[in-house]
């Protein structure tokens, strides 16, 4: 696609943006009580932002222009962000972590993996074609196969009675069984061109790379490169045209600055009697004064400041005590009024910047003529008017300091009025300040004042603490969606979760926000992430793809890792310290707890007591409440055993508890495809994948991850032209594992419903449809704080 055609799809996305904005700001001022009704227009916006999401990601990869990329990318962090506040709103409102939205993508006629990629017209055609081509080749296979045994019994009667005849006879025979055998290797070659066609056979070049692709990847590169040169000159551009401003209109700047405050001093003069006081520098000086404003409307503006303030010293005067009283009793009134109020979505901290970013686009971008910038390059002109008000800003504040000089001089020649002296109360004011940042600097004392971060990151290297991340993407976490999941639920079936809505759980607490400091500095906010479910099923993968999407360092505090590293009280107090130290400066962090039930035992086994497994119990919730919204740093803990924890204090540190299940079929399914092929084998007709996918039923992802590893050597993968793959081969490598059984799955779904979020689920369901999970939720919370009081 060209320059052109994306900054196409730009457009469509961006208006399609503006509607959704639109209908977001109505919807929001509809208070409702249906929680059905909620739901479905909370995932409708999900889904659609989403689809937002997924465009302007697109188009942010394949623009090269520098300046529409800032907006862009200021866009995309807003909608990121909106999309974590409308998944929290989910969360709150049906008290579970996994969402289906099988009815709202039939009404929205998309694909379950929200794909915004439509067919043509003439695909469909073939896509139906294919099917009735092939109902028709199994009708027709039937009735040829009862063809066939009727001569094939016809023929077998007539040679029965028959003898051998004469030399020509025989030879004649021998040419029936060459002819034969020559059209059955025809008749199999022609039958499996036939199921290629049909699209019930891959076809024979699938596993090899197109030239298509080839040249793609080719593209990608060199449009990166693009890119990068195009940024560069930007940042160039920007300190030369502003240097450029600076020589040729900064003194024009800076008189016409002092002539508009010199005529702004003498209307007030003239007005009011007295000259005005100079706005401060905390204040926003003389800026303040000339913000989008005619001198006139300045000048409307101090007498109405002057009468203001006159108004509220009367006031002051008037006030007495009795008026505390009438708020107080007002309070009850205000909360009772509260819980009988139907739900509301919570305000947004990311629609502003959606709004502002899209107006900018209305204003700058939607109809600008492009034609001559067929390169994409930066704009001068938009530089031109940026730094000029970033010039004027920095003229301003010399121009300030004297004029604010200029006036004091006016006053005492004007008015002879004599200097107050300065208040040493402010001094005062200020010591006390520096008094209280010395006792908070005194709580969190640097342990490590004297060392550079440096240091500290080469010894959490030889301590084995900070570790090299596997080069693992999001996507490599291979599953399907579950399709039935609204349906089980219609039935008050709670489906366990498929792969991939685990993989968008991680994608949505763990990717998004560390990507983006915007994001995780305003989203609802996740300090901490557990990963609960068998061994196998990618748990840990899953860390090192968060640390892999986003670049964050890694740092492993698992048990086992920490043993005999760092003794005693002061040894691991510093180990803490050095640990958060370098992942707030080389943030985003990733703090990987492996086997953390560990840390929170019931009771310490007799073998492990030497390690002091429980180390750290004590001090990660401290460490949770040290991370601020600016520190993209996220805690995960993984475990296979939750059961052996104590619940309570397992469940106070992670904030967000994720079951990892073991596949379905659909998975297993997709994985045995994927795996074989990444492993270099070659599926054909002779393997059958399903029944595969049928005999796994119980296997995780690293019990097929093994066998297919073991099946498929170098010299298996050499002979496969001649002897292609069959199930037989994966069986029999099965054999020797066992599986994750159903009572196992069943043990973490009853552990489950002990944590908080499982209680809430079930209160819920039992509770009934009346009412919002939210309000029921922020009830209870009500009632059991009366009840501890």
């Amino acid at each position: 696609m060209s320059s052109a055609m994306y900054n196409e799809m730009w457009h469509q996305t961006q208006e399609a943006l503006n509607s959704l904005l639109d209908k977001e700001s109505q919807k929001m001022v509809e208070p409702n009580r249906n929680q059905v009704f909620i739901f479905h227009m909370l995932a409708t916006f999900y889904v659609k932002y989403v689809q937002i999401f997924r465009n302007l990601e697109n188009v942010y990869d394949q623009i090269v222009h520098p300046q529409k990329r800032i907006l862009i990318r200021k866009i995309l962090d807003g909608v990121m962000g909106r999309i974590l506040e409308l998944k929290n709103e989910m969360v709150e409102l049906e008290l579970t972590e996994f969402h289906y939205f099988d009815d709202i993508l039939q009404d929205l006629k998309l694909a379950p993996r929200l794909s915004i990629k439509t067919i043509s017209l003439e695909q469909a055609v073939k896509l139906i074609q294919i099917a009735e081509r092939a109902r028709q080749g199994r009708l027709r296979a039937l009735f040829m196969k009862q063809i066939f045994l009727q001569e094939f019994r016809a023929r077998q009667a007539k040679l029965i009675g028959e003898k051998m005849a004469d030399v020509g006879a025989a030879a004649l025979r021998i040419q029936k069984v060459w002819r034969g055998f020559h059209q059955s290797k025809k008749t199999e070659r022609e039958r499996q061109e036939e199921m290629v066609f049909l699209g019930m056979d891959p076809p024979p070049l699938l596993n090899e790379v197109s030239a298509a692709i080839v040249q793609a990847e080719r593209v990608t590169g060199l449009r990166d490169e693009l890119q990068i040169k195009h940024e560069e000159d930007y940042k160039t551009a920007l300190d030369t045209i502003k240097s450029q401003l600076q020589l040729i209109e900064g003194a024009d700047i800076k008189e016409n600055l002092r002539d508009q405050i010199r005529h702004w001093i003498l209307e007030c003069r003239n007005l009011t009697g007295a000259f005005p006081e100079y706005p401060k520098a905390e204040e926003g000086g003389s800026a303040i004064i000339f913000s989008n404003k005619t001198p006139q409307q300045v000048i409307q503006d101090i007498i109405a400041n002057q009468e203001e303030e006159e108004k509220r010293r009367k006031e002051k005067k008037k006030e007495k005590k009795p008026v505390k009283k009438v708020k107080e009793k007002k309070v009850p009134k205000e909360k009772s009024k509260e819980e009988d109020e139907p739900w509301k979505m919570s305000p947004s901290a990311f629609l502003q910047t959606m709004e502002e970013g899209n107006n900018t686009y209305k204003e700058i971008w939607k109809n600008k003529d492009e034609s001559l910038n067929f390169l994409q390059n930066y704009d001068p002109e938009m530089i031109k008017e940026e730094k000029r008000k970033e010039l004027e800003s920095e003229i301003r504040v010399q121009v300030d300091e004297l004029m604010r000089q200029e006036l004091k001089n006016i006053k005492l020649a004007v008015n002879r009025e004599k200097e107050l002296p300065v208040k040493e109360g402010k001094k005062k004011g200020g010591k006390n300040k520096n008094k209280g940042k010395k006792g908070r600097r005194g709580k969190d004392k640097d342990l490590t004042a004297d060392r550079t971060i440096e240091s500290l990151y080469k010894e959490l290297v030889e301590e084995g603490l900070l570790v090299q991340t596997l080069k693992v993407n999001l996507s490599d976490y291979i599953g399907e969606y579950s399709y039935l999941g609204a349906t089980l639920r219609r039935v008050s079936i709670e489906p366990m979760p498929s792969l991939l809505d685990v993989r968008q759980l991680i994608a949505l607490y763990g990717v998004l926000p560390l990507g983006s400091a915007e994001v995780h500095q305003n989203a609802p906010l996740v300090k901490s992430l557990l990963l609960a479910g068998p061994s196998g099923v990618g748990k840990k993968m899953l860390v090192h793809a968060i640390c892999s999407e986003t670049g964050a360092n890694l740092f492993n505090l698992s048990a086992e890792n920490i043993a005999g590293k760092y003794p005693g009280k002061s040894g691991l107090q510093m180990m803490i310290h050095v640990v958060l130290k370098v992942a707030r400066q080389l943030q985003p962090s990733v703090v990987w707890i492996g086997d953390t039930e560990k840390t929170f035992y019931k009771k310490v086994p007799n073998a492990e007591r030497m390690n002091e497994p429980k180390r750290l119990k004590k001090h990660l919730p401290k460490i949770l409440k040290l991370l601020k919204p600016n520190d993209r740093v996220l805690i995960v803990g993984t475990t296979r055993r939750p059961f052996d924890a104590e619940i309570q204090s397992f469940c106070r540190v992670y904030q967000k508890i994720i079951l990892v299940p073991r596949p379905d079929y659909a998975s297993r399914y997709v994985l045995w495809q994927q795996i074989i092929q990444r492993h270099g084998g070659v599926i054909t007709s002779a393997l059958n994948i399903s029944c595969l996918a049928k005999v796994t039923d119980g296997f995780t992802q690293g019990h097929i991850v093994r066998v297919v590893r073991s099946v498929l050597t170098d010299r298996r993968l050499r002979q496969q032209q001649q002897k292609p793959l069959i199930a037989m081969e994966f069986i029999g490598a099965l054999s020797t594992m066992d599986p994750v059984y159903q009572e196992e799955e069943d043990s973490f779904k009853n552990w489950y419903a002990k944590t908080p979020m499982g209680k809430k689920r079930a209160l819920a369901l039992m509770g009934g449809n009346t009412g919002t999970a939210k309000d029921k939720g922020q009830k209870k919370g009500k009632k059991e704080k009366k009840k501890k009081k």
